[in-house]
């Protein structure tokens, strides 16, 4: 990418799209062209063409999505599978009319069947169930894939999709309502060790196997791949390493520094039994993370201390 491209990035607020403008912004790039949920609703097809036609984006990372885990995922359907299908097809499609030159498409890899053989292929796409807890999620970004290919076998667009693992880091959603796991653990063991609490409740067993990457590291591979790839097959981007989330439990607990017990709740449900990736093809174009786990979780935590107030704000609706 020319370093005074126009760049869109699409949910540069988010937790993957701040990561991305930083990586580029560290890079040397300076020309981004971003857009709040407000000034841009992007389920509003006219309003993204018309943004489109204004703005002219030379490269688009497509990080915006409504997201959470699985409480989310069960609670609201209809709105994970509807946001998700509108921004994605708005933005694709208005990319393609106003001569985007490529674009990039962040997906999930909860597109994978439930029971895939591990680790997960991008082959393994569409041949089996996916997890019913994330359903709606999953066959939004399905679709966002599919119209990336569909673009490029009938227009030749150069639009590209990637599938990060289980993803955390500085600016994650701490609402235990509608975060992921990491987040919400973090402040399950934040707030048992203010309040001195006997012991934290996990949801399920703490036996299925999770893989985690820091969003720094998801960063760079993305813009690694904007400069890299072109094939119209989809790229996993994981680290090829997972650990059951009672481990990971313990893991955040030390980080935190709480003391008191772990108690695991078999009543609620563990999810899918592992999700391990394979990032064969993103490590053979030479692409690898570098962030350490444990490194990881203190990284996110201390970024937790220091914006404790902002998150709060967040999660009581006030900002």
């Amino acid at each position: 990418m020319d370093k005074n491209a126009r760049i869109y990035i699409a949910g540069h607020r988010g937790l993957v799209g701040a990561a991305i403008l930083r990586r580029l912004q560290s890079e040397g790039y300076a020309n981004f062209i971003t857009a709040t949920s407000r000034e841009l609703d992007l389920r509003e097809q006219a309003v993204v063409r018309d943004f489109f036609a204004a703005q002219r984006p030379d490269y688009v990372f497509l990080a915006a999505a409504k997201v959470g885990g699985i409480l989310a995922n069960d609670t609201y359907p209809a709105e994970f599978i509807y946001d998700n299908l509108m921004m994605e097809a708005n933005i694709i499609d208005a990319a393609y009319r106003n001569g985007t030159q490529k674009l990039l498409f962040l997906g999930s890899t909860c597109i994978y069947p439930k029971l895939a053989p591990q680790p997960l292929k991008e082959d393994y796409l569409l041949t089996g169930p996916l997890e019913p807890t994330n359903e709606w999620y999953a066959v939004a970004k399905i679709a966002g894939i599919k119209l990336c290919q569909a673009y490029q076998r009938q227009y030749g667009a150069r639009f590209i999709s990637a599938m990060p693992t289980n993803l955390y880091g500085p600016g994650d959603n701490f609402d235990l309502e509608k975060s992921h796991v990491m987040p919400a653990l973090i402040r399950k063991f934040h707030e048992a060790k203010l309040t001195h609490a006997p012991s934290v409740v996990v949801w399920g067993t703490g036996k299925p196997l999770r893989e985690f990457l820091h969003v720094d590291d998801c960063a760079r591979a993305c813009v690694f791949l904007m400069e890299h790839y072109e094939g119209a097959d989809i790229v996993n981007i994981g680290t090829g390493s997972d650990l059951p989330i009672g481990e990971l439990a313990a893991l955040v607990k030390k980080a935190v520094g709480y003391t008191g017990d772990i108690v695991f709740d078999t009543s609620k449900p563990d999810g899918t039994p592992r999700k391990l990736v394979d990032v064969g093809r993103i490590m053979a174009l030479g692409w690898k993370p570098e962030i350490d786990l444990e490194e990881g979780i203190r990284n996110v935590y201390e970024w937790f201390l220091a914006h404790v107030n902002m998150v709060e704000s967040q999660v009581r609706g006030m900002c």
